[in-house]
């Protein structure tokens, strides 16, 4: 595989052994080739979770260089948005099969850089081909419609793309978030500058790549790399008409008020604190792996998570008791190992701060039930790498710290509660609102709760299912606007009426 990775694609070569791979290859993407930045700051390390190894240097982008990148885009907009749907169509389709014939390859990049086992990162690979592919086949049916008016006047209206389009990614999905924020951009026309992650650089430059194969005119995926203020240059650019970020809700707050300042429409995708309701007449079973689906993926790094995980009180001894045998056998270490389950957290400053939670937890009354302790692989290689053990927590109150706030780490709450009026009112008592479920056998239940629930997305009988034909978004200060679906398609066109009027002017004057 290397030799051949090596002569057809340099950038991607690499080992698929922990604590092997380096980059040099530039991070930035314009015009059509990895560029460096024109006038790139200091360079900052990026670090291997698995191994605490440093894989490559970020150069952070300037004014100049965030503006040549707005540039190449504008210009490739010009070109891609007078494409028919069906012409976009093909060329997403050829990015779609590329993904898929390199799914391997990318998946154990995503997982150097991020640290999730590379059983997950093949699935997120798998999510993003198929959503390149879902908005494929609907880039030929952007249409508007007819109006008849009286006199044989009528009028119509046209779904026109908004131009370059700025994306902001988080690090827990790299290659994913990009796709699905690119895919239902390109496909209504517009161009995108994609800003990923500075812990999570890697797999974006890839995607890049991949368009340019597949065809999109040089400039029309464009990746400009930094944090904070390489985010800043590119939402105050005049020439970025739409802002799409998927972060922090401190973060997502100051992306909209500086897309105020130009009246730019944002899409957020935020942070979350979701209820996971088990009521007494759910399979247990499919209970447990939904708990443990809603809290573990991806080191507990997922911002649907259902993290407060309240349970009917004649069950919770019963339920609490498999749950953590269930999550003392997950197995934790190497994630480019087949089996692994669990890998590492994203860098030590988010380890000790998920740590943080947990021993506040602790000293706020409620029990550690189990993990919640660093964790050091047997593999001497891996000794400096960010794991730690999942946790589940018992005892727990709504008014601690660990129930109330995101801790966006592999820590599980658990609450008994005794009614369903009860559960919901506990439930929606929290300032986020991007997701929920419920376990019942009671379908009638399950609809009710579902339809009471102040949330986006949510899930009966099973968690964390998100697939692209659906739209993923929250409510209160989990942002708004959607992902994925018919839906994110509106949020990437404006819309234009034309009146005709058939007959002459009748004048007032």
């Amino acid at each position: 595989l290397l030799p051949r990775l090596c002569s057809l694609r340099p950038s991607l070569a690499m080992s698929s052994v922990t604590g092997t791979f380096t980059s040099t290859q530039p991070l930035n993407y314009r015009a059509g080739a990895r560029v460096q930045p024109v006038d790139g700051g200091q360079a900052e390390e990026v670090y291997e979770p698995a191994t605490g190894r440093v894989i490559c240097k970020l150069l952070s982008s300037g004014q100049k260089e965030v503006d040549l990148a707005v540039q190449s885009a504008k210009a490739a907009f010009k070109i891609w948005s007078q494409m028919s749907g069906m012409e976009r169509s093909r060329v997403l389709l050829e990015a779609a099969r590329i993904i898929r014939e390199q799914r391997d390859e990318i998946a154990t990049l995503e997982t150097i850089n991020n640290g999730k086992s590379i059983f997950e990162a093949r699935v997120d690979i798998d999510i993003s081909w198929q959503c390149l592919e879902y908005y494929a086949g609907l880039a030929g049916s952007l249409a508007g419609e007819h109006i008849q008016l009286p006199g044989g006047s009528f009028g119509y209206t046209r779904r026109e793309p908004l131009g370059v389009c700025a994306g902001i990614g988080a690090w827990n999905y790299p290659f994913q978030t990009a796709c699905w924020k690119c895919a239902p951009a390109l496909a209504c026309g517009n161009a995108m500058v994609f800003k990923p992650s500075p812990f999570t650089p890697l797999t974006v430059v890839r995607l890049a790549e991949i368009f340019t194969e597949a065809g999109v005119p040089k400039g029309l995926f464009n990746v400009v790399q930094g944090g904070a203020a390489t985010g800043q240059l590119l939402c105050h650019h005049p020439d970025v008409a739409k802002i799409s970020f998927t972060g922090s809700v401190p973060t997502g707050s100051k992306i909209m008020e500086m897309a105020a300042k130009g009246i730019k429409p944002v899409t957020l995708e935020l942070g979350g604190k979701s209820p996971l309701i088990i009521f007494s007449d759910c399979d247990m079973e499919n209970a447990i792996n939904g708990a443990l689906m809603a809290n573990f993926l991806t080191q507990g790094e997922v911002c649907c998570n259902g993290t407060r995980v309240f349970v009917e009180r004649k069950i919770l001894d019963a339920f609490t008791k498999e749950v953590v045998k269930r999550t003392q056998k997950i197995k934790i270490g190497d994630p480019l190992l087949e089996d692994t389950r669990m890998g590492a957290l994203i860098n030590r400053p988010h380890l000790d701060r998920v740590q943080g939670f947990i021993k506040q937890a602790k000293e706020q009354g409620a029990e550690i039930l189990c993990g919640g302790d660093l964790y050091v692989p047997d593999d001497p290689k891996l000794k400096n790498g960010y794991y730690m053990r999942p946790c589940v927590l018992g005892k727990c109150k709504d008014d601690m710290t660990c129930v109330k706030e995101e801790i966006f780490g592999p820590v599980m709450s658990i609450l008994p509660f005794d009614t369903e009026e009860e559960v919901l009112e506990r439930a929606n008592n929290t300032k986020f609102g991007l997701a929920g479920g419920v376990f019942t056998r009671d379908i009638q239940k399950a609809h009710r709760v579902v339809a009471a629930l102040k949330a986006g997305m949510c899930f009966i009988n099973n968690y964390n299912v998100s697939p692209v034909e659906l739209p993923f978004g929250g409510y209160k200060q989990s942002g708004f606007g959607r992902e994925n679906g018919r839906a994110a398609m509106e949020h990437y066109t404006q819309l234009k009426t034309v009146c005709v009027e058939m007959g002459n002017v009748e004048s007032v004057f």
